[in-house]
C-alpha cells in the first residue's frame, strides 16, 4: 500500500468519524465509506500538472483551482488564476462557499499530495464529485513545468506542443510571482469570489 493509499484510508476512518458527529446539513457526510474510499483512491481523482498548464493558458472557464497553502505562502507565488482558500479555513467552512457550481471541475493544490488529499475526501464525502487534486501540488508544478528544458536536436509535433504549454504556463507563473506585493493583492482583489457567485475557472 503507497502513502498516498495509507493517508486515503486514514482519512476515510476519520471521516466515519466526523459523519458520526453532529454536523449542520451543508457539512454532513452523504457518501457511503465503502465508495468513498473507492474514489478517491481512484486514478480519475487526479490531474496532472501538465493538464493543469494546459487549463491556465487556454484560461479554461470550466476549471477552478484552489490553492490550499496558507495566505502568506500563496501571496508570494501561486498558479496564476488559483484562488487562495487555507485548508483550515476550507474545512471550517460551508463548502457550498467554494465548490458549488458542480459545472466546473474544482482542482485542490498544495505544496504536496496531502492536504489536498484531505480536502478532496471531505469534498467527496459531501457529494462534491467535481472535485479534483493536481497531483504532487506545487513541488511537482516547479520540476515538471518550471524546469523544463529542451535537450535534443528533434522534437515530435506532440513534444513541442507540451514544451511550448510548460514554456507558456511558466512564464505566467514567474510574471505573477514577479509582481510587487502591493500589485498581487490588487490582483487576487480583483480575482477574488464571494460566497454564491462562483462561475469562475482560470482568468
Amino acid at each position: 500500500m503507497n502513502i498516498r493509499q495509507k493517508v486515503s484510508l486514514l482519512l476515510i476512518l476519520l471521516s466515519i468519524m466526523l459523519a458520526l458527529l453532529p454536523l449542520t446539513a451543508n457539512r454532513s457526510f452523504s457518501e457511503k465509506p465503502s465508495k468513498l474510499l473507492a474514489e478517491v483512491l481512484g486514478a480519475d481523482v487526479s490531474v496532472t500538472v501538465d493538464e493543469v498548464a494546459e487549463f491556465i493558458v487556454r484560461e479554461d472557464p470550466d476549471v477552478r483551482l484552489i490553492d490550499l497553502r496558507p495566505a502568506d505562502v500563496f501571496i508570494k507565488e501561486a498558479i496564476p488564476g488559483a484562488v487562495n482558500v487555507p485548508y483550515s479555513e476550507f474545512i471550517r467552512s460551508d463548502p457550498d462557499t467554494w465548490i458549488s457550481n458542480r459545472e466546473v471541475r474544482t482542482i485542490f493544490y498544495s505544496t504536496g499530495n496531502s492536504e489536498a488529499d484531505y480536502a478532496l475526501v471531505y469534498a467527496r464525502g459531501m457529494g462534491y464529485n467535481n472535485c479534483y487534486i493536481m497531483a504532487g501540488g506545487i513541488t511537482e508544478w516547479v520540476r515538471t513545468v518550471l524546469d523544463t528544458k529542451f535537450s535534443g536536436g528533434r522534437i515530435t509535433a506532440r513534444e513541442n506542443a507540451l514544451f511550448e504549454t510548460r514554456r507558456r504556463a511558466g512564464e505566467m507563473y514567474t510574471e505573477y510571482s514577479s509582481l510587487p506585493d502591493s500589485l498581487k493583492a490588487k490582483f487576487l482583489e480583483s480575482k477574488k469570489f464571494s460566497a454564491k457567485k462562483l462561475d469562475g475557472g482560470c482568468e
